[in-house]
C-alpha cells in the first residue's frame, strides 16, 4: 500500500503542479469530452459531409436564362498608326536589330539604341539588362502580328533559339515597345 501511497503523493505534489502535468490532464479530459460525446451521439452518417459530392452540377446561374457568354465579338480592330510614324511591323523590326545587337555593341550603345523604340516603363525594366544575356543571334522570319485593339499588337518574331514576343502599344499613335518575353525553342 505504501507505493500506491508514494504514487499519489508524487502525482498530486509534483506531476500535476508543473506545466506538463497540467497540459497532460488538460488533453485527458478533452478526449475524454470528445469520446463520450461520440459514445452518446452514436455511429454517423457517412453519406453526409463534405466528401460527397453532389448528384447534379451546382449552377451559379439560371440554366433558363440563356447564353451568359460574350457577345457578338468581331475581329480586332486594325493598328492605327500616326501619319509619319512607324508601322508595328517596322518598330518590331527595328526592335529586334537593336536587341540582338552585335557582338561589338557595348552595354551603353544598346541600351540608347533600344530606348526610341521602348515605352519609358520597359526601358526601366531593361536598365539592368546587358546585350551578352540576349539569347539569339539573328531572325530567321518576319515579323507577324496579332492585333489587340487599335492601340495594342502582339508581335512574334522567330529567332534562331527561339521566339521574341513583343507587345506593342500606341497611345498617341506612335508604335513603342512595351513589353519583351523570350520563348526558347
Amino acid at each position: 500500500m505504501s507505493a500506491v501511497r508514494r504514487a499519489l503523493e508524487f502525482l498530486v505534489t509534483r506531476a500535476l503542479r508543473s506545466r506538463l502535468g497540467i497540459a497532460l490532464v488538460i488533453a485527458v479530459v478533452v478526449f475524454g469530452i470528445i469520446g463520450a460525446a461520440r459514445l452518446v451521439a452514436g455511429p454517423g452518417d457517412s453519406t453526409t459531409g463534405l466528401s460527397n459530392r453532389p448528384s447534379q452540377p451546382v449552377t451559379t446561374v439560371d440554366p433558363d436564362e440563356g447564353d451568359d457568354g460574350a457577345i457578338a465579338t468581331g475581329p480586332p480592330a486594325s493598328p492605327v498608326t500616326r501619319p509619319g510614324a512607324r508601322t508595328p511591323e517596322q518598330t518590331a523590326d527595328r526592335f529586334v536589330t537593336a536587341w540582338l545587337g552585335g557582338p561589338n555593341v557595348t552595354v551603353d550603345q544598346w541600351h540608347q539604341g533600344l530606348r526610341p523604340l521602348s515605352t519609358p516603363a520597359l526601358t526601366e525594366k531593361l536598365a539592368g539588362a546587358e546585350p551578352a544575356g540576349v539569347p539569339a543571334e539573328q531572325v530567321t522570319g518576319a515579323v507577324s502580328l496579332r492585333p489587340r485593339t487599335a492601340t495594342f499588337v502582339e508581335a512574334l518574331v522567330p529567332l534562331d533559339t527561339g521566339r521574341l514576343r513583343l507587345e506593342l502599344v500606341a497611345p498617341d499613335g506612335e508604335w513603342l515597345v512595351d513589353a519583351v518575353d523570350w520563348e526558347q525553342a
